[in-house]
């Protein structure tokens, strides 16, 4: 048999097998006349696969399925349409699919099909499965574009990807000219990219009559939505099975005990199907995972084999149905107990889920503008949430969701809709974004929530400290360089410092660092002694910045010296490193070295390690950094913040928490405020040369503190130093006048 293969760069491959009855290449007329009888796909001109009629059945028991004919006629007659429909009902898959088949009937006059996802794993996840139901190839027909990775070519028709990414694209595309039709879904989630697009998507429409806009939500935005667009088709789809919801009214206060005795009162029952427990923050995630696989590990093995899945909200891992080869393999029966936070209700995709456990609370991060943090907030997930959570049994015709609260809860203490992330994140990204679109003549958004004035200003404000605004308001040159960075803005100040201070190697990886995932790994009960003494080999005495550089150079020195992938992997798990995340951060730096030589950066030899490196770094990171400062006001770990009046502590895996020893002042990446209050990501910087970088205005509009008092005297110092200079320059130019002044004095 003949095999053509197309592997998409950091993805899975598909095949396309072309059976030897249709390879003509011998003249064989029988192979030709085979040929003509089969239907071809008008997408590829090949014939289709045994596999596509199998996958085309499970497609016509979708709910949506019911609804083509009235969405393509609608698609026809309208620029506008909504469909609201609930999780699990096909039309993430199905919709783009049918965009994709209006676009090849007009003959792509007027471009392709995009598909904007709010995680990036469904964006490739949704590829992968569209690209096996269209019978084409992945990285051809379909793609996927996500942060730092694009599986797609000349090509393609159909394209899945993150919504701010589609949002970076209108910095170079203003009216996204190379789609005729796209697709927002998720508009549930509320992320800020994907408001901003719902807003300027509006111009583009008047702008492009010929461009079709689908909007994918949840039945309880759908009023909203309707009043925000005006009286556009909408198109409602209905799943088909009832789920069965059992409230536990007296769990909440306990609802740890409740979840576990109702984890274990399933497995017991012998009811098959995979549980789902959503739960607050990270922090439950390994409290219920140690617990669920302690106490797993005594279960009787005559009643299968729990299998515990916790997928952490930073790492935004997703969890599928199994292959079939693998459940038929395995021997013994296993049930997965998948432990997840809030937003993970669109990364539960498999269909053997027949139990969901919700304690309707989440920790959310909410940003407070006047301290520049972010608050850890407990609170009542909303309505919409609820309801999505009980949809993920709505394909199963046996679903019991368990909430652990009571209905008078549900319609009293919940909202009815998730808070937009406009209203409560940090905007300086969006701004800067919106300020390069400005550029293009749509800087004039109507929000469908207006973000808080007081966020905005502060993100104004920002953005002027870091250099990226003009007198006029508008973006400088430096803020137009900043915004080509997928970055937040002072990172991107900070890699646009490096060129300056001649670091922009040891800068990129700093950043690739920080913008990955925890290189760390999450550590099984009894690792913790193991692991700190293998991250102490790659500790830094100047801070964990230069210890993550360690940490980054180890790996890239593993994978040289490794034979196979295998082997790296090895490598990582006996340093407790997170394999994925260093993988991810190595991808990430590629990119960022990319733009940097795009854009015509200069970029110095690498040099860490020498001391003038060192201070270079530093200095990089607080042209970036320098709102973010603390000081320890008494010697024994306690932070006060700069800018607000804040007490925090150093990260127990920091490299001064290890090492016990507490720098005065430090630069720190993140600060949250929570039980815990920690700084994370510190390096030890000096006061004088914060004093010498630092804008002078931003200096000045500090609130009064003890710090900005010592900081003043290191100022004043530091002038009088310059100014004596200055003097003594003047002396050795002109000895006559000096002595005369000395003199008189």
């Amino acid at each position: 048999m003949e095999e053509e293969e197309l592997q998409c760069p950091n993805s899975s491959s598909e095949k396309r097998y072309f059976p030897e009855s249709l390879d003509s290449s011998d003249g064989d007329e029988e192979g030709i006349l085979a040929c003509e009888d089969l239907e071809l796909n008008p997408f590829d001109g090949l014939p289709y696969s045994s596999r596509y009629y199998k996958l085309l059945r499970e497609r016509e028991d979708l709910p949506i399925w019911k609804e083509k004919y009235a969405f393509m006629e609608n698609l026809l007659q309208n620029q506008i349409v909504i469909i609201s429909g609930e999780a699990k009902c096909g039309k993430s898959s199905q919709v783009p699919q049918w965009c994709a088949e209006y676009c090849l009937s007009i003959h792509y006059q007027h471009g392709g099909v995009v598909c904007t996802q709010v995680h990036k794993q469904t964006a490739v996840q949704l590829a992968l499965r569209v690209a096996d139901e269209m019978d084409v190839n992945i990285g051809h027909e379909v793609g996927y574009v996500i942060p730092f990775e694009n599986c797609c070519s000349s090509e393609t028709i159909l394209r899945y990807c993150t919504d701010d990414m589609l949002q970076r694209e209108m910095m170079s595309n203003p009216f996204l000219g190379s789609y005729g039709v796209i697709i927002l879904d998720d508009i549930h989630e509320r992320s800020i990219a994907t408001d901003v697009l719902l807003g300027l998507l509006k111009d583009v429409l008047l702008a492009r009559p010929e461009l079709k806009l689908i909007i994918n939500s949840s039945p309880h935005l759908i009023s909203k939505l309707s009043s925000y667009y005006g009286n556009v088709p909408l198109i409602e789809v209905k799943n088909k099975h009832p789920v069965d919801v059992v409230y536990l009214s007296g769990a909440q206060k306990e609802s740890f005990e409740s979840i576990l005795r109702l984890i274990f009162e399933i497995h017991h029952s012998g009811e098959k199907g995979d549980i789902v427990v959503f739960l607050a923050c990270e922090q439950d995630i390994e409290k219920a995972y140690e617990i669920v696989c302690q106490e797993g590990s005594n279960l009787n093995p005559d009643l299968g084999e729990l299998v515990v899945v916790p997928l952490y909200p930073k790492e935004k891992c997703a969890l599928f149905k199994p292959p079939e080869e693998m459940e038929k393999r395995c021997q013994v029966y296993q049930r997965r107990v998948v432990l997840t936070a809030s937003s993970g209700e669109s990364l539960i995709w498999s269909n053997t889920v027949k139990f969901v456990i919700d304690v309707g609370v989440e920790r959310r991060k909410v940003y407070n503008p006047r301290i520049r943090a972010n608050s850890l907030v407990t609170q009542p997930i909303s309505q919409s949430q609820a309801e999505t959570r009980k949809q993920i049994l709505a394909s199963s015709s046996s679903g019991k969701l368990f909430c652990l609260y009571s209905e008078e809860f549900a319609s009293k203490d919940m909202r009815p809709f998730k808070p937009a992330e406009m209203q409560e994140a940090n905007l300086t990204s969006m701004v800067l974004f919106m300020k390069r679109i400005d550029i293009a003549g749509l800087g004039h958004c109507d929000f469908m929530n207006r973000p808080a004035p007081e966020s905005l200003m502060q993100a104004l404000e920002d953005l002027d400290y870091l250099a990226a605004l003009d007198n006029d308001g508008n973006l400088s040159e430096f803020g137009i360089i900043m915004s080509e960075f997928p970055l937040d803005p002072q990172l991107s100040k900070s890699i646009l410092a490096s060129c300056e201070f001649d670091c922009v190697d040891e800068m990129l990886t700093v950043a690739a660092m920080v913008t990955a995932p925890s290189c760390f790994s999450h550590l099984p009960h009894g690792a913790e002694e193991a692991a700190l003494t293998c991250w102490k080999t790659f500790l830094h005495p100047e801070g964990d910045h230069f210890t993550l550089i360690n940490i980054y150079k180890a790996y890239q020195d593993a994978t040289l010296n490794s034979t196979s992938e295998h082997c790296v992997e090895k490598w990582c798990h006996d340093y407790f490193l997170n394999c994925p995340a260093l993988r991810m951060a190595d991808v990430i730096r590629a990119e960022l070295l990319e733009i940097i030589r795009r854009i015509e950066l200069p970029y110095a030899e690498p040099a860490f390690g020498s001391k003038e490196n060192t201070v270079n770094i530093k200095k990089a990171l607080l042209s970036g950094y320098f709102m973010q400062i603390a000081r320890d006001v008494d010697g024994s770990g306690n932070y006060l913040m700069l800018t607000h009046k804040q007490v925090a502590q150093l990260h127990p895996l920091s490299t001064y928490s290890i090492a016990k020893k507490m720098p005065e002042w430090v630069l720190f990446h993140k600060f949250s405020i929570s039980e815990n209050n920690y700084i994370r990501v510190t390096s030890e910087i000096s006061p004088e040369l914060f004093m010498q970088l630092v804008p002078q205005y931003y200096f000045s509009n500090l609130p009064p503190s003890e710090n900005k008092d010592i900081l003043q005297q290191i100022m004043d110092h530091l002038s009088t130093i310059s100014t004596m200079k200055k003097e003594q320059k003047m002396c050795e130019k002109c000895p006559e006048t000096t002595e005369q002044r000395c003199t008189i004095q």
